[in-house]
């Protein structure tokens, strides 16, 4: 190397100069950034298309079909545009309007019976020291039953006429009562059936949250004096605060689109009594065969359960802990 091309290289910055080959001074190949960033998108290629195809494009056809009116002649679907009409006709649907308030209503009493249930029955195991894993057994049946028969389970358990809690409250000197049948107790009735339902659930999640805790600010809790319900009130809530949020927020949005339940023990009645939201919607889409107003009350279920979503990530968020 001569002089002048030592003296060359030496004025050259560090990392400005590159080699024939495309690398830099430090020996990274800036050329094949590129190329690792095309592979990542072939990679992902198949992912994005499977969830376009199974996702976005139906979600795309239902509101398309939204703004249309369907009729069938001769086998052939005739499609004809109608705008915003089916979408100002929910706001005058009784039907939807009594589905939803019954659904808001089911929703908030279900969830919130859950949780406090699932949260004591929590609490209490993660305090046994045996026979922790035959409790957790117990507690979880009902979330491995299926819909059918807990459907089949409960109408029994509910008939006016041999039912077993009809026979239990007689011992008392209840007289019988038509839980499903009577528009008073019909949607209280398919309540605590969800509530039976779903609190293995919860507890599941609360279990494991108890079981996540750092044990160390219990023991300075008890050093400094707390009792059983200081404990509770003032180490384990603020401490449970995100997975309570996120276990209200994601049963809240399945409790709102309950379907099985109702149309297993009432079907919608008696009347209106326990009419919800995706009962309506079947009946409108299969039963009434109306699929353009039908997909405009899909459109705005959806739009509610997103709404759901949102502020369940904002709390969620706002506790300041990550999942």
């Amino acid at each position: 190397m001569t002089t002048s091309q030592a003296s060359a290289r030496a004025a050259t910055p560090p990392g400005s100069a590159r080699s024939a080959a495309g690398h830099d001074a430090s020996g990274y190949d800036a050329s094949g950034q590129g190329d690792q960033r095309l592979w990542r998108w072939i990679a992902f290629a198949p992912a994005l298309a499977m969830m376009v195809a199974l996702s976005v494009l139906p979600i795309a056809n239902l509101v398309v079909t939204s703004f249309q009116n369907i009729t069938w002649a001769a086998g052939q679907a005739t499609r004809s545009w109608v705008g915003l009409a089916h979408y100002r006709a929910l706001f005058s649907d009784n039907l939807f309007a009594a589905g939803l308030s019954n659904t808001v209503i089911f929703a908030l009493a279900a969830v919130a019976g859950q949780m406090v249930l699932a949260f004591a029955m929590a609490l209490m195991v993660s305090k046994i020291g045996r026979g922790r894993v035959l409790y957790r057994a117990i507690f979880i049946l009902p979330l491995l039953i299926p819909g059918i028969v807990i459907g089949a389970i409960w109408k029994l358990m509910l008939n006016f006429d041999f039912g077993l809690v009809n026979k239990a409250l007689g011992l008392f000197g209840v007289m019988p009562h038509d839980w499903l049948g009577s528009p008073e107790t019909a949607l209280l009735s398919v309540i605590v059936v969800d509530i039976w339902h779903w609190t293995p659930f919860c507890f599941l999640l609360f279990l494991a949250g108890l079981e996540s805790l750092p044990q160390d600010v219990f023991e300075a809790a008890k050093m400094d004096g707390a009792g059983p319900w200081q404990e509770l009130a003032y180490v384990t809530l603020p401490l449970m605060v995100p997975t309570i949020i996120v276990t209200f927020a994601f049963r809240l949005i399945v409790a709102f689109k309950v379907f099985d339940e109702v149309y297993l023990l009432t079907g919608g009645g008696p009347g209106t009594s326990t009419e919800v939201l995706s009962f309506t919607l079947y009946q409108r889409f299969f039963t009434e065969d109306k699929a353009g107003y039908g997909s405009a009350m899909s459109v705005a279920i959806i739009f509610l359960v997103s709404i759901l979503l949102v502020v369940a990530i904002s709390a969620r968020r706002g506790t300041g802990r990550q999942p």
